[in-house]
């Protein structure tokens, strides 16, 4: 690892890496409401086409790591990356449910290698650059999400179809990763990677730490506005903006995240993070009103903005699993949170209703907290 040379054009290719995969999958997002209507399929039959990109994620996740192995980061990333502008493309045009399911799964599990290879790149590169980088890398995800899905509207807007819109952002994904993947890292890792990578010891906390972030995220993707509509009165048409807030605030989290983890140390981001964001949902069951309730989902999204790349960037520092594995590890773990955490939180909404959904939520977060107490002990 000592023999890779990171300079500013690294680093750079280390962060748009992040950026292609959210600008790849949000280009997918708006392609949903007009495949549905193609196909004149019901939420029934579409809902199982998404769940096939969901268990190639979680199926590949535990094994991609491997793949830098054997190739390096540098292939991986580079032909995750080009395929990413390819499956959009296909997904564009495809002409019946079943093809849609296949390459669904091909695009979970482009998804999925794309996501632990481009973290396992930027623990290395974070680590041998020696400056806080990861909030920064997490914070293009978003920015390509925004990028991604709002280039779409505008395309549409403009009159394009969804084909030619994908075709659009493939060239931009080929133009981006073909100029900046001579930049990354070959980095293969240690050579001692089993070929499922489990969780031990610190590392197993790490992935406790990560689980609960995923969970409180996603918690907010799916069931904010149901929370808002339910719980608060708030009408339907104003549902989505508590997550809209939340997820402004955590972009800007991390965007000054670098510069805060530097200034506060790791320890106070992650164990006050939890806190805060605690205290955030804690804030929005308490209060009725619209706008001041809003200051909970802004304290929220600042408060675990940064838990997640502060547990990849102490991935680099652990020595109880080599790198590859330790990042594959908790990936897969944290994945966990978002795939099967929302639905599991639906049936505690069913079962005793909205606002205790939140409150295991904020207890969780407290939980988390606690754990990262620990860690820090051990670690230090």
């Amino acid at each position: 690892m000592k023999d890779f040379k990171v300079g500013i054009k690294e680093q750079y290719a280390a962060r748009i890496i992040f950026f292609v995969a959210g600008f790849g999958i949000a280009t997918w997002a708006p392609m949903i409401p007009l495949v549905k209507d193609r196909l004149n399929i019901g939420a029934d039959v579409l809902g199982l086409l998404i769940l096939c990109m969901g268990v190639s994620s979680f199926l590949m996740m535990p094994i991609a790591g491997l793949f830098a192995q054997k190739f390096g980061c540098k292939k991986v990333l580079r032909v995750m990356g080009l395929l990413m502008g390819v499956e959009i493309v296909c997904l564009s045009m495809l002409p019946n449910v079943w093809l849609y399911g296949v390459f669904l799964f091909i695009l979970g599990a482009i998804g999925g290698t794309l996501n632990v290879n481009m973290n396992i790149h930027a623990v290395i590169v974070e680590k041998l650059s020696k400056k806080r980088m990861m909030s920064s890398m997490h914070a293009l995800w978003s920015v390509g999400c925004f990028l991604g899905a709002g280039l779409f509207s505008l395309l549409a807007k403009l009159g394009l179809s969804a084909t030619q819109i994908a075709i659009v952002h493939c060239i931009i994904i080929f133009a981006v990763v073909i100029y900046f993947s001579q930049f990354f890292l070959p980095y293969k890792g240690s050579g001692n990677e089993k070929a499922i990578a489990i969780p031990k010891g610190i590392v197993g906390l790490f992935g406790i730490l990560a689980v609960i972030s995923f969970l409180g995220e996603g918690g907010m993707m799916d069931w904010s506005g149901i929370f808002l509509n339910e719980a608060k009165g708030v009408d339907l048409s104003l549902a989505g903006v508590g997550y809209a807030v939340f997820s402004a605030a955590m972009l800007v989290g991390r965007l000054i995240g670098d510069k805060v983890v530097q200034f506060l140390g790791e320890q106070k981001v992650v164990i006050f993070g939890g806190l805060v964001a605690s205290f955030g949902y804690i804030l929005a069951i308490a209060i009725d009103n619209f706008f001041i309730l809003q200051i909970g989902f802004i304290l929220l999204g600042l408060g675990a903005a940064n838990i997640v790349p502060v547990v990849y960037t102490l991935l680099g520092k652990q020595s109880v699993m080599p790198i590859n594995s330790a990042v594959t590890a908790v990936t897969s773990v944290g994945y966990l949170g978002v795939m099967f955490g929302p639905a599991l939180l639906g049936f505690i909404a069913h079962g005793i209703g909205i606002t205790a959904v939140f409150c295991i939520l904020a207890g969780l977060f407290i939980i988390q907290s606690f754990i990262a107490r620990y860690v820090f002990k051990v670690l230090n």
